[in-house]
């Protein structure tokens, strides 16, 4: 059977990334071009920053991708762009490249969700992995529990009511001093603490998350007492927080009977929770997957490799796609 080589592109927030990709498993290449320098004095990602950036370098990251795969621009089988859910005007600029390429190239186009983009990173990291499986999605805008009936079929148990984990991440991070990007730098100081600080653990109905409680007792705390030792209250605010994904994972495996979890997004990068979900696999008797590294955050690697499986299944999208920020997983 003919390989398939799908480009893919991810411009949906501050990362400007294009990855050549074949059969959905196989990465021969994967450019990122990151921002993160430019937004780290504003505290969080600019959006208008963020689009001129994108602009700027998408050209050249598709050339240095499709170089570095060592093809042509004619050995591209499938176009594929994120087009949502994300900043407006950073998806508008990948989306636009992409009808633009496959116009020229007379390539069939695909859009992706990029939550379903980070789902798909495992298939890169585990070859192996198949549906059906439970996925739990963290990240800075996301924060969802699904079941994988198949490679484009979705259910959602559970979502967060309020804030992702990631953005709780952010927001204690910035109110404490520790600057931006928060997930990294609370993954790190928490190495240097206890977790010996009592903190809420929100319940809330069936398999949805609150991260908003936890967040604002955090924040409540250091107000009172900017003395208070950091180390000690982000090992306390990571080991909560883990808790309470580690508490609805199980209700999910226990309900679905599916002993299949697998992690994605940028947060499964952070070490405390990779760790307790290994050692949840071990005493569940559940097996565990979480992308490499360079996989969690957003990349191209992991559009093109959600976007073979909707090739594969006759999933295409017409030249009037078009970005849609607040697309649901599905939708």
């Amino acid at each position: 059977m003919k390989d398939t080589v799908v480009l893919g592109i991810e411009s949906s927030c501050d990362e400007t990334s294009a990855a050549i990709v074949v059969n959905g498993r196989r990465v021969l290449s994967n450019v990122i071009n990151s921002q993160i320098d430019k937004h780290t004095i504003y505290g969080g990602v600019v959006p208008e920053i963020a689009s001129r950036c994108h602009v700027e370098v998408i050209n050249q990251v598709v050339k240095e991708a499709i170089k570095k795969a060592n093809m042509q621009l004619e050995d591209i089988d499938v176009v594929s762009c994120t087009y949502g859910p994300g900043l407006v005007g950073a998806l508008l600029v990948g989306v636009s490249y992409a009808k633009g390429l496959a116009y020229a190239l007379q390539k069939p186009l695909v859009g992706v969700n990029h939550i379903e983009g980070h789902i798909a990173a495992n298939y890169i990291t585990y070859p192996e992995l198949e549906p059906p499986f439970l996925c739990l999605i963290i990240s800075g805008g996301h924060t969802h529990l699904v079941k994988i009936i198949n490679y484009t079929d979705f259910e959602i148990l559970g979502r967060t009511k309020d804030d992702a984990i990631g953005e709780s991440y952010d927001k204690v991070a910035r109110v404490i001093g520790l600057g931006y990007p928060g997930g990294p730098k609370i993954d790190k100081l928490a190495y240097e603490g206890n977790a010996n600080i009592e903190l809420p653990k929100s319940k809330i109905e069936g398999l949805n998350f609150s991260f908003s409680g936890i967040k604002t007792a955090v924040i409540n705390l250091h107000h009172k007492n900017p003395e208070i030792n950091k180390a000690d209250l982000c090992a306390s605010f990571e080991k909560v927080t883990t808790e309470m994904l580690i508490d609805n994972v199980i209700k999910a495996v226990e309900e679905n009977k599916i002993r299949k979890v697998v992690l994605a997004g940028g947060v499964s990068a952070n070490t405390y929770i990779r760790k307790e979900f290994e050692k949840l696999g071990e005493q569940k008797n559940i097996k565990i997957y979480h992308p490499e590294l360079k996989l969690c955050t957003d990349n191209a690697a992991m559009i093109a490799a959600a976007a073979y499986y909707n090739y594969e299944n006759g999933k295409t999208s017409e030249l009037k796609l078009n970005a849609v920020p607040n697309l649901k997983l599905g939708g």
